[in-house]
């Protein structure tokens, strides 16, 4: 195991009727701007409950932040964020308001164009202080430093990390999942998946806590996913859906290991190019990554073979494809194709990423072997 050094500093408030605490988190003459997405709060109940709680606060809202957070529609909530001078950003929603409430909470305090944070060409000195209300378990945005942001004019999506966005509180009330369309939920659930597999599936270190940690997230998601995909879920699988999105991304599992995240900005570059939900980018991705990285990946592809879906019989090479396709076999399951052909995306396409990784040149995975050939020979194995 490497040496590592692990905060988190975020205050999990979990269970039902949670979201009634909020006056409890938060000073008295707070000037707060909410935060949200397409209006869905107003329809399931949380934002009345949200408003109650808010009773004697001075705040102000924006809504309308997308899947896939747009550069483009949140400098309109920074310049609002500015005008009104606020000083917590509260962002009830799921990973996209979440992640966009980050970069608004960034950008507030600059005087430059905030897009320099995620070319990576401005630190971020300080922010204004966030706090979340959860409504769609997938990205552990909400005990995380991390954010991905899109750009429309330039078909751009990039992530950024900083301690400062970290939020100071987050309430999790599983209760909003009954709520959830079924494709909310489908994506969570491979969101959450792959995050665990970005920080699993590299090379071995002698990490047993991380390991069987992390195959306990995987197994856990694989055992509740039809659970909680029915009309009427129980409450407990949706507290332990939620609880294990949490969890496969704040940090924890990702201490003393090698990271990959291969999957991820590839990804990107399909959501970047045709909007495609990121989850269903990720389902895409990841079993060409096992494909075409699996001499490096073999030790620990082996033992998610045989620790996550019971695989044991075979030459190595035979396990290996077995795990494989039971991997998109278990996102088919949950509704998500896997194909780049069915969304349409063509070699077109792929020379197009291929051709931005090259010119940035990028180097993806836990050992920074993927190139831009590498990323071409990936994608076409999921035409």
């Amino acid at each position: 195991m490497y040496n590592f050094s692990y905060q988190n500093p975020v205050n999990i408030v979990f269970g039902k009727n949670e979201i009634g605490k909020l006056s409890e988190l938060l000073a008295k003459d707070s000037k707060i701007m909410i935060t949200y997405g397409g209006g869905s709060i107003k329809k399931n109940g949380v934002y009345d409950q949200v408003v109650k709680a808010l009773e004697g606060y001075s705040y102000i809202e924006f809504g309308g932040i997308e899947p896939n957070p747009k550069y483009e529609t949140l400098m309109n909530a920074i310049a609002l964020g500015k005008k009104e001078k606020v000083d917590f950003l509260l962002a009830v929603g799921g990973g996209s308001v979440i992640d966009g409430t980050k970069f608004i909470a960034a950008a507030i305090p600059m005087e430059r164009d905030p897009w320099d944070i995620m070319l990576g060409n401005a630190a971020v000195e300080k922010a204004v202080p966030i706090g979340t209300i959860l409504t769609l378990p997938a990205t552990g945005s909400e005990m995380n430093s991390g954010a991905v942001i899109s750009r429309i004019s330039t078909k751009e999506k990039y992530a950024f990390m900083s301690p400062w966005v970290m939020p100071k509180f987050s309430i999790l009330d599983p209760e909003v999942c009954y709520s959830l369309p079924k494709r909310q939920v489908t994506n969570g659930i491979v969101d959450a998946f792959v995050h665990t597999i970005e920080q699993y599936l590299t090379y071995p270190v002698n990490a047993m806590v991380q390991d069987y940690f992390s195959e306990s997230l995987l197994k856990t998601l694989i055992e509740i996913a039809p659970k909680v995909m029915k009309e009427q879920p129980e409450y407990d699988d949706c507290a332990n859906f939620m609880w294990t999105a949490t969890m496969a991304l704040n940090g924890l599992i990702g201490c003393g290991v090698p990271q990959d995240w291969a999957t991820h900005e590839i990804g990107h570059e399909l959501t970047a190019l045709h909007n495609i939900d990121h989850a269903r980018t990720l389902a895409i991705v990841l079993p060409g990554v096992m494909n075409v990285m699996r001499n490096a990946k073999r030790d620990k592809l082996e033992q998610y073979a045989y620790r996550i879906w019971n695989i044991s019989a075979g030459s190595s090479e035979e396990r290996i494809n077995q795990a494989i396709q039971r991997t998109e076999d278990f996102f088919e399951s949950v509704g998500i194709n896997t194909h780049l052909k069915d969304y349409d995306v063509n070699e077109t396409t792929i020379g197009i990423i291929t051709e931005r990784f090259k010119e940035r040149k990028t180097l993806l995975g836990e050992r920074q072997d993927i190139g831009y050939g590498t990323v071409a020979e990936i994608l076409r194995s999921r035409l």
